[in-house]
């Protein structure tokens, strides 16, 4: 398990594309990552750090927790879920989609989740928590980019399967790696160890997800499966 390490303030989420952006919500994260030598030292890094191996790691309270603790499952499935919606745009990318940059900034979000989560408040002093509460601007983005989808998409009037072309199905799959993630947030924020927001995130995350599957369905071209009772 990798250790969280503080990014100045005026840091911004770099993606691939090389395009800075994130402007307001990645200006406190906390990024996963080593710091793997001090100012001056050349000495090559290493990867491994040898400090999980006995089935315990570390939360950014310095904690010392089992691997299995619900704060690791949680931050092991919000991970999980950025490398789905990574895979996701790819597919996208591909097809020439113009709300991937949408994709890159949720994947920076989700490391702000990470960072909430990774923040118990059971032991968290103010300064750790000043560094990673979660406000409610992203879901509020999340419900406009929604907005925006359902207003070109068709009504909804059957259960759709996964599909729709690779892209679309990417997402499903992304949708599903979602709803995980918040049943796995729920019992941390329902203790007050984490902030409500990223409860209310993920959820409405998975509604994002399923609607961003519809609208790239449609723009390719592609018919959507509809569930039928099998006879």
């Amino acid at each position: 398990m990798a250790s969280f390490i503080t990014k100045p303030a005026y840091l911004r989420c770099v993606v691939r594309t090389s395009r800075l952006i994130n402007e307001h919500w990645t200006r406190n994260t906390l990024y996963a990552g080593r710091r793997y030598a001090t100012e001056g030292d050349n000495r090559v890094p290493k990867i491994y750090t040898k400090t999980g191996d006995k089935g315990f790691s570390s939360t950014f309270t310095g904690e010392r927790r089992p691997k299995e603790d619900h704060i690791f499952e949680a931050l092991g499935s919000t991970d999980e879920l950025s490398s789905a919606i990574g895979l996701a745009r790819e597919f996208c990318l591909d097809k020439g989609h113009t709300f991937t940059y949408q994709l890159d900034k949720i994947q920076c979000i989700l490391q702000d989740v990470g960072s909430n989560i990774a923040t118990p408040r059971s032991s968290a002093r103010e300064s750790h928590i000043k560094r990673t509460t979660f406000t409610a601007q992203p879901i509020a983005d999340l419900e406009n980019w929604i907005d925006t989808f359902t207003e070109e998409l068709p009504p909804l009037t059957n259960f759709i399967l996964p599909s729709g072309g690779k892209g679309s199905a990417a997402l499903h799959l992304a949708r599903t790696v979602c709803r995980r993630a918040e049943r796995s947030v729920a019992p941390i924020v329902r203790t007050g160890e984490a902030d409500p927001e990223i409860a209310k995130f993920l959820n409405r995350l998975s509604d994002y997800l399923f609607t961003a599957a519809r609208y790239a369905a449609m723009k390719e071209g592609n018919e959507e499966t509809i569930y039928k009772r099998p006879e």
